[in-house]
């Protein structure tokens, strides 16, 4: 893909000589590793972004979504990884999805709760992690259950004795495997629409070139192949007939 005035787009998109890169190590699909060493599909597209460009890139990594988010809408940061939400495009200017995940219920194995709408109902509580786009999705969406946030949905889900905790599908997966007491409802209570994105402060050039780039590396393979280097499931990789 051709890349005009990457010099001009440079400058725009990372004022300090460094593209600094918000990471949310909080969501294990997007990265792994750690801090001084983080990997996954999100470090490979800032890496790759940064080369495109002739950048140096910076990883500032976070265990939450709202932790990267606050980064970016504070300029601390120069992109994000973050799922595309109304509370979030005040701010942020986000490309097309580069992958879709879901976010699922979990409930005891004996709870009366079968289908994702039983969830809504008066006297429910649903444990969420605090910022994460589930909570911003339900606290926007439902009409009679009561989110309950902490740092992790699941540590309040159990601390409180909650009918119900909300997560990513495959970390909250991994979570129930171990505990038979308790079960997934399926199906998904809501697709997870992951992105990149910049401040809304940056020029039109600058967002355009970063929208075409994710596109052309989710149609070249790219995304799906860093997915699988990063033991994640490919087929998560956004369709590019978005």
């Amino acid at each position: 893909m051709e890349i005009p005035d990457a010099t001009a787009l440079a400058r725009d998109l990372a004022p300090t000589g460094v593209l600094r890169a918000s990471i949310n190590l909080g969501n294990p699909v997007l990265a792994q590793g750690t801090a001084d060493a983080p990997r996954g599909i999100t470090v490979d597209l800032a890496g790759e972004i940064a080369r495109r460009l002739g950048l140096p890139v910076e990883f500032l990594c976070f265990d939450a979504a709202r932790k990267s988010y606050e980064a970016m809408a504070t300029d601390r940061a120069d992109l994000c990884f973050l799922a595309v939400d109304p509370a979030r495009e005040t701010e942020i200017a986000f490309t097309a999805p580069y992958v879709h995940i879901e976010g699922v219920y979990a409930v005891p194995a004996d709870s009366t709760l079968r289908a994702p709408e039983d969830v809504d109902r008066p006297g429910i509580r649903i444990g969420v992690k605090q910022g994460s786009a589930y909570d911003l999705y339900l606290t926007r969406t439902l009409r009679h259950a009561t989110v309950v946030r902490g740092p992790e949905g699941v540590d309040v889900f159990h601390a409180d004795k909650l009918e119900a905790a909300a997560g990513i599908r495959q970390p909250l997966t991994a979570h129930v495997a171990d505990r038979p007491e308790l079960r997934l409802i399926e199906p998904a209570f809501m697709t997870i629409r992951q992105a990149l994105g910049t401040t809304k402060a940056r020029h039109p050039e600058t967002v355009r070139f970063l929208s075409e780039t994710v596109a052309h590396l989710a149609a070249s393979g790219f995304v799906a192949q860093a997915l699988s280097r990063s033991g994640q499931n490919p087929a998560l990789a956004a369709p590019t007939d978005q």
